[in-house]
């Protein structure tokens, strides 16, 4: 026990020490918080401690690919802002008695611009988009505690402009199932880029995310109270957190729902002062058979609401 938590320990020094060098550069392919992850999503949409058979759950914590059904085909969209889509697809396999591999993609679309001079003269029209490849590893390092990590390849291509990076995610995750408890701990996008988009390297947009769901002893709730952001504390306590609850009325299906402080304050605008729903988030999805279905509904900017919905198949 002793020597896991020595590991844990070295392992947050190492995210905390390169988010701070992190900084000192801007940062880049801000696509990658969008939620991948109906379910997820619908918690807040970086929750990192729930357990589910949920093979998009890999883009938001490694280490809970031990929980997906082997041979898992899953397929996801997202509507964002301004007629930008997102769509990605995922698969897991099982290794062994203890491991778990899983593979996916996403493209966010912006679609076609307008390219015009410095004299706002127009000189045609280009395509943008935003490109994540990746792989990772999930290892049962023991009765209760996963360990994952994931590499991924970044591509943007805004014209005849181009860039590429490197990027990993490390995870780790415990869950108790006598107690219904899920902890969950995750460095996301360590790495950088190999080739600049413009003159001047972008940072990836680093994140140390630690998460805790409860499942109630007798309801059919489960609690999750998310940090989605460890090294930017903020002024008001709340901020600092994502509410979320699941509720389950059958083995087969699913509702959510949470509430983010800190992207409401972050949302009001205008003489009203209202976010006008901003940092709330619902969901809901069911399972049949081999099939199962998620979708979310969340407001991460004024201008729209966003939808994600995944739909898996196990073959």
């Amino acid at each position: 026990m002793y020597k896991g938590f020595h590991q844990i320990t070295l392992l947050l020094t190492l995210m905390v020490s390169l988010t701070c060098e992190a900084q000192e550069y801007s940062e880049g392919y801000e696509f990658l918080r969008i939620p991948t992850s109906a379910h997820s999503a619908a918690l807040g949409g970086n929750s990192v401690s729930v357990v589910e058979d949920d093979a998009t759950l890999m883009f938001t914590n490694p280490a809970t690919l031990s929980y997906c059904s082997t041979k898992t085909l899953s397929l996801n969209y997202s509507s964002y802002i301004s007629g930008s889509n997102k769509l990605g697809a995922s698969f897991v396999l099982g290794v062994g008695e203890r491991g778990t591999i899983g593979v996916g993609a996403q493209v966010l679309d912006y679609g076609t611009m307008t390219e015009t001079n410095e004299q706002m003269e127009t000189l045609g029209e280009f395509s943008a988009n935003d490109i994540d490849i990746q792989g990772g590893y999930t290892y049962m390092l023991g009765e209760r505690w996963n360990g994952g990590v994931q590499a991924k390849v970044l591509m943007s291509n805004y014209g005849e402009f181009k860039s590429v990076a490197i990027g990993v995610d490390l995870g780790l995750h415990y869950y108790d199932a006598d107690k219904g408890l899920g902890i969950g701990v995750v460095g996301q996008n360590l790495g950088g880029q190999v080739k600049a988009l413009y003159e001047t390297n972008e940072a990836l947009p680093f994140n140390l995310a630690l998460g805790i769901s409860k499942e109630l002893a007798n309801a059919p709730l489960r609690l999750t109270f998310t940090m989605p952001d460890v090294t930017h504390w903020q002024d008001s306590f709340l901020h600092n957190f994502v509410i979320g609850c699941d509720v389950f009325p059958s083995k087969q299906t699913w509702l959510a729902i949470s509430y983010n402080p800190l992207r409401a304050k972050e949302m009001r605008t205008g003489s009203d002062d209202k976010s006008h729903s901003a940092g709330l988030a619902i969901g809901g999805g069911i399972n049949v058979k081999k099939v199962k279905i998620g979708v979310a509904w969340g407001k991460y900017h004024m201008s729209a609401s966003s939808i994600t919905a995944n739909l898996a198949y196990e073959f």
